[in-house]
């Protein structure tokens, strides 16, 4: 998770919940916030940027149910995102939100490093309304994908509407679905994948799988998937997140031993030639297949915030995983 400031927003308020009662403050603001790196959010409540029913408050302090919590995050350091003339394919849109398909390597919204090209950049460009009830830097972002995860995005064009889609994530009503190309082949057709997700205790970037009861930073998690082929070498799976924990498919696919494939950061490389799959192939006839994680946010269902309408709309599979799978098909079938 990146080391940024929480950018600039209207004073947000937060009734706390009953499950998180005996939570650290951080803790929880962390999970509120899932973008921002925990250091970042303290210095916000060092900074006298967040109260607890009226009163500053510790990182410490232990959050209680109905607690009132107030945060103010500090001045912008960076200009707000400016308009930029990016295409987007837009899968679904009403007067009140719209599905985009994020392609692979374009950032969620602003962030260190990452001020332009952003999703947010083009969002700004391509719709005339964004809800900002998650600040100034992140117009109509309801939640997020990996920079290299390709896939459908709801984006919130006002702010009664971002709220209720918020709360249907919180309270787990937004059905997920992801595809994946992993390594190694899976045993089992389909099953489900448990285990506490925290931070990483060396590198800041990864999250990890932890026993460690006793480990505030760590978040239960759950993952289903489904084997839909199997290849020589490797595995086409269907997976629906149950939790939204950072990270988490890549994560939980990492711990069994079936990373996905081209995933830097828990599979170790984010290549991948037609020569791995073709023996003695010349250099010139070798085409890069994939240059990211092969990781695409498939499929989204819920009922619709303001009418009800049962909606489920599919991001197409984007052009380098159909090609990675046509020639796994061609030479690696089981």
């Amino acid at each position: 998770m990146s080391e940024v400031e929480i950018p600039a927003r209207a004073e947000v308020e937060i009734q706390a919940k009953i499950r998180v009662e005996g939570a650290r403050l951080d803790l929880y603001l962390v999970a509120q916030f899932p973008d921002f790196s925990r250091s970042a959010v303290q210095k916000v409540i060092e900074g006298g940027g967040v109260t607890v029913n009226g009163k500053t408050a510790k990182a410490s302090y232990k959050v209680r149910h109905d607690d009132l919590i107030r945060v103010t995050p500090p001045a912008p350091t960076h200009p707000l995102p400016v308009p930029e003339d990016i295409p987007l394919d837009i899968v679904y849109e009403d007067e009140f939100f719209a599905i985009v398909n994020k392609p692979a390597n374009m950032v969620v919204h602003p962030a260190k490093g990452h001020w332009s090209g952003t999703l947010v950049n083009a969002l700004r460009f391509h719709f005339a309304s964004l809800s900002e009830a998650a600040g100034e830097y992140r117009p109509g972002i309801v939640h997020r994908l990996d920079r290299d995860t390709s896939g459908a995005i709801i984006i919130a064009k006002e702010e009664k509407t971002h709220r209720e889609l918020a709360m249907l994530f919180e309270e787990r009503k937004v059905f997920k679905e992801y595809l994946a190309i992993t390594t190694g082949v899976f045993d089992r057709d389909s099953d489900y994948i448990e285990g506490r997700i925290a931070h990483h205790p060396l590198d800041r970037v990864k999250m990890t799988i932890t026993a460690d009861e006793d480990d505030e930073d760590a978040r239960d998690a759950c993952s289903y998937y489904e084997v839909i082929e199997r290849f020589k070498g490797f595995t086409f799976v269907r997976v629906q997140p149950k939790t939204g924990r950072t990270h988490q498919i890549r994560v939980h696919l990492a711990s069994v031993g079936h990373p996905v494939l081209a995933d830097k950061v828990y599979g170790g490389r984010d290549k991948f030639h037609l020569a791995e799959l073709v023996n003695g192939l010349p250099e010139d006839q070798n085409p890069l297949l994939l240059s990211r994680q092969a990781l695409h946010a498939f499929r989204l269902r819920f009922r619709h915030p303001r009418t009800g309408q049962l909606l489920e709309i599919t991001a197409p599979i984007p052009a380098d995983i159909q090609q990675t799978l046509d020639a796994l098909r061609q030479h690696r079938k089981g």
